[in-house]
């Protein structure tokens, strides 16, 4: 349904946000919300573009712990989109 509101998402990794040592990706001391909280549970979520607010919209599936169920997580922002 999103997609065919405004184009394909964009898949955008949230591994980098955790901070953790990787020599693929630069170190983040700590991240822009809502990426922050979003990388503490998901490992990449999908991202579009809302035309004329500035602002982005991502959803992702992510689980706080292994005993706990997965959850539909939606985050709105007004910061600048996140890289890809």
């Amino acid at each position: 349904m999103l997609a065919g509101r405004w184009g394909s998402p964009t898949v955008v990794d949230l591994w980098p946000y955790l901070g953790l040592d990787d020599p693929d990706y630069p170190d983040i001391e700590e991240a822009p919300e809502p990426l922050g909280s979003l990388s503490m549970l998901a490992g990449s979520m999908r991202t579009w573009q809302v035309p004329s607010t500035g602002r982005w919209l991502g959803l992702a599936i992510g689980q706080v712990d292994r005993e706990l169920p997965f959850e539909l997580l939606a985050a709105v922002s007004e910061a600048s989109t996140p890289p890809k």
